[in-house]
């Protein structure tokens, strides 16, 4: 961009992540409010990488980001692959932008060079430690050098940061958006260093300039940012610029308020893809992490929270991370999808399992077609459905020694098996009402409850107590798997058989 003027036009909100890392749960939801708050109010949503960070900057962290923001459906207006009319997108490709204003601070005086080598700033910080200072002040020590002094220094090429000179006097506050009125007074602040020695801009630095440049209108962003945001404040007030409006969000705890846990949400986020969360329930959940549309509302589609969402309706104090909501919530979604739908979220998930080849037989996927809805209301994470299901696949299936105790070890177990075999051996038809028919009539042969029928039969067709419905599950493994498996319980387990 040429021109120091913002871009004009409605809302305008962006998610800058640093690619240093792989994003989590606190991350993207940071990026869901940006994205939500724009599409409610018909403005753009900006994705721009501030990989200004050399050192720790991870080659695979953007790609991740990328795909996780794709996976949860927060599509970007401008960024990178997308382009935009205030690109580039990349902070590292932003260079002379921050050279160019940096060096427009410091002749307007807001701002100077700084000389000290390491050796010195580690002393000061020593210095402030011992003083039960916080550590990371600095002492202006270049901040009074005559332009004489500068210039010996500069043309001897000694490396020099650029640190933004603070007003020694006064307060700086904002209205947070959030929060209410937050002030600081700047004698709390210290010169911040704007670029680095490398040629590098900071965070403190370069998301100014780049949200002025882009136009951005409202800055969302995680309550740690809080202490920075007077500095950025006089940094707007340096060059002249109208700020944004500021929201800041609150923190997300584990139950009991711990700070989050890599075995919650502060793990990579498509871990819980691999998991069988579904996007949007993913969606639903992080939206309530801090956000509440009134009225006790808790599923919602994306469409719904777009209409709803606001900014007044985020809380300022943390929210809890709560791992059973999330399966809940998961739970819900799967309860609604249609049986195609199920299979091919779900199919991958048995293929992993070893149920199914990686390249389905027709077969296959015609038996986890009718399988999987017998144990969708069942299912809190797609990643449970091999567990379920895995009857349904295995010949023999793995029985239950629990199960084959309490069921096929008992001496009448044997009459229950031998009757209920001949009776489905003499069906012509074979489905869930003919099935059922046949085994109450077996019940009532032998003057017994249908349960006293139902359970060892389950226990020899399926080597399990619970599962799905006995007469729809028989239907669905057919007549001769059911067969062949009686007569393998009845061979195996069952005395005398």
């Amino acid at each position: 961009m040429n021109s120091n003027a913002p871009l004009p036009g409605p809302v305008r909100v962006r998610f800058a992540p640093s690619p240093t890392g792989y994003p989590h749960a606190g991350n993207l939801r940071t990026a869901l409010y940006n994205w939500l708050f724009a599409r409610h109010c018909g403005g753009r949503f900006i994705l721009r990488i501030e990989d200004t960070d050399r050192e720790r900057t991870l080659p695979d962290a953007e790609p991740y980001l990328k795909e996780a923001l794709r996976w949860l459906g927060l599509d970007w207006d401008e960024g990178p692959e997308v382009g935009g009319p205030a690109g580039p997108y990349r902070q590292s490709e932003r260079l002379d932008i921050y050279h160019r204003l940096a060096d427009e601070l410091i002749a307007r005086g807001a701002a100077y060079r700084c000389y000290c080598p390491r050796e010195r700033l580690e002393a000061v910080r020593a210095a402030r430690r011992a003083a039960n200072l916080h550590p990371y002040g600095y002492d202006r020590h270049c901040r009074a050098w005559s332009e004489a002094e500068r210039q010996e220094r500069a043309a001897a090429g000694a490396p020099f940061v650029v640190r933004f000179a603070i007003p020694l006097a006064g307060e700086t506050g904002w209205e947070d958006a959030i929060r209410g009125y937050i002030t600081y007074s700047n004698r709390e602040l210290d010169d911040h260093v704007l670029l680095k020695s490398d040629g590098y801009p900071t965070y403190q630095f370069a998301n100014v300039v780049d949200d002025h440049l882009m136009g951005i209108t409202h800055v969302i962003r995680a309550e740690e940012w809080v202490p920075s945001t007077p500095r950025h404040l006089l940094e707007y007030q340096a060059f002249g610029w109208e700020p944004p409006v500021f929201a800041h969000l609150s923190l997300i705890t584990e139950p009991g308020g711990k700070k989050l846990s890599k075995r919650l949400g502060a793990r990579p986020i498509l871990d819980y893809r691999e998991e069988g969360y579904l996007p949007e329930a993913l969606v639903n959940f992080l939206a309530l992490l801090g956000w509440s549309p009134g009225g006790n509302r808790e599923i919602m589609a994306p469409a719904e929270l777009i209409e709803l969402f606001s900014l007044e309706g985020i809380v300022p104090h943390p929210s809890t991370f709560d791992l059973e909501k999330l399966d809940w919530i998961n739970g819900v979604y799967i309860r609604k999808l249609r049986p195609a739908d199920l299979l091919e979220r779900a199919l991958p998930f048995l293929q992993r399992a070893g149920l199914v080849h990686t390249l389905p037989t027709e077969s296959e996927r015609e038996l986890a077609a009718r399988s999987l809805p017998l144990v969708q209301d069942r299912l809190r994470r797609l990643g449970e459905a091999p567990e379920l299901a895995e009857f349904f696949f295995r010949d023999p299936p793995e029985y239950d020694p629990r199960a084959v105790q309490k069921w096929l070890d008992p001496i009448e177990a044997r009459a229950i098996l031998v009757r209920t075999r001949d009776a489905f051996r003499r069906l012509d038809q074979w489905n869930e009402a003919t099935v059922e028919e046949a085994v109450r009539r077996v019940a009532a042969e032998l003057e017994m409850r249908a349960a006293d029928v139902i359970h060892p039969t389950r226990v020899a067709a399926t080597g399990r107590t619970e599962g799905p419905g006995l007469f729809e599950t028989l239907a669905v493994l057919g007549k001769e798997r059911t067969l062949a498996r009686i007569e393998d319980a009845l061979r195996r387990f069952v005395p005398g058989g």
